[in-house]
């Protein structure tokens, strides 16, 4: 498993954006989210919650707001199990500070916003079958092996598409 570096490019003169991606598990399954056509970057891809911390903001507080905006799923019907980073990614015009979190779902319910055509509770063993973001397998090595989730498969029709 190979990690984005603890710190920042030393010497770096690009801006810093901070950034949380979450990762939502219930059951033996993690929830991946398909980018829609509206977002920035990695339209088509499967990805977790993310999005950008605001001015001030705490990153577990961002991640809360995102996960409620992107699947309108409550505090209340999640629980907040490992946190990760800052990892710090470099693109053309920033770096990326980014913090992880794994969130478990008591639920699979979900409610999509804009930012995601569907979505799928998957096993982490098959995450490899999907077109996903460059982070998502390194966030599911590092919370599965910490958080001793099985890899097993799920039962036969478990991991259904769903459209938002």
């Amino acid at each position: 498993m190979i990690l984005p570096p603890h710190t920042p490019p030393q010497g770096h003169t690009k801006p810093l954006r901070p950034v949380v991606s979450s990762l939502l598990i219930n059951k033996d399954e993690v929830l991946i989210l398909q980018r829609s056509r509206a977002v920035g970057s990695f339209q088509g891809y499967w990805s977790c919650v993310s999005g950008y911390l605001e001015k001030g903001e705490d990153p577990k507080e961002t991640a809360y707001r995102e996960i409620w905006e992107e699947t309108r799923k409550e505090a209340s019907s999640i629980e907040c199990t490992q946190a990760a980073g800052p990892f710090y990614s470099e693109v053309p015009e920033v770096i990326f500070e980014s913090y992880w979190f794994l969130f478990r779902s008591k639920d699979q319910k979900i409610t999509l916003d804009w930012e995601h055509d569907s979505y799928l509770w998957v096993s982490p063993k098959n995450i490899k079958d999907y077109k996903t973001v460059p982070w998502l397998q390194s966030m599911i090595d590092v919370f599965v092996s910490k958080d001793n989730v099985k890899g097993d498969p799920p039962p036969t029709g478990s991991a259904t598409l769903q459209q938002g």
